[in-house]
């Protein structure tokens, strides 16, 4: 009887291992495949994004290589200023403005209510372009500049259109 106990449980113990081994061979593969998933699909969302993004910033100075290069060889007096200072530097010139009572004379509008429009945003599209996004809290809108370096490194600014959205009636 002794005997019989012991072979039921050897055969038990083992069927057990047996079931055992299979169970976690197949969560290791299981686990292996939907890694190898997930790491596929989170590869093509960092293409499809960088794709995005390089389709957003087609029109930018940082991306235009024909603009650099006019940047350089109509530089201001022997003095090239590189892209990468540029940009800061007719940012800060642009919303600099800003400062004025009347508001930023570059929106392209008149102040409208109490308060003045300013600039929010600036998207320097080449050596000749800027875009910026603007608003006076209750209205807001967008406008394209020209804008020119000049050789003391102080910036002209044109107002090429400028458009203000209608109120939302939220």
């Amino acid at each position: 009887m002794r005997r019989s106990l012991y072979l039921y449980l050897f055969i038990l113990a083992v069927l057990i291992n047996v079931f055992t081994y299979a169970y976690f061979t197949k969560i290791g593969s299981f686990e292996k495949e939907r890694l190898e998933k997930q790491n596929k699909r989170l590869t093509d969302s960092i293409a499809t994004v960088s794709q995005r993004i390089d389709e957003a910033n087609y029109f930018s100075l940082e991306n235009n290589q024909n603009a650099q290069n006019y940047l350089e060889v109509s530089a201001i007096n022997g003095r090239y200023i590189p892209f990468d200072k540029l940009i800061p530097h007719v940012t800060e010139k642009l919303l600099d403005l800003n400062q004025n009572p009347k508001g930023n004379p570059f929106t392209g509008q008149e102040q409208i209510g109490a308060q003045k429009f300013i600039i929010n945003k600036v998207k320097v599209i080449n050596h000749r372009w800027v875009i910026a996004d603007y608003s006076d809290s209750e209205y807001w809108g967008e406008v394209l500049l020209k804008y020119f370096v000049n050789e003391d490194e102080s910036v002209d600014f044109v107002v090429i259109d400028s458009f203000l959205y209608p109120k939302s009636t939220n």
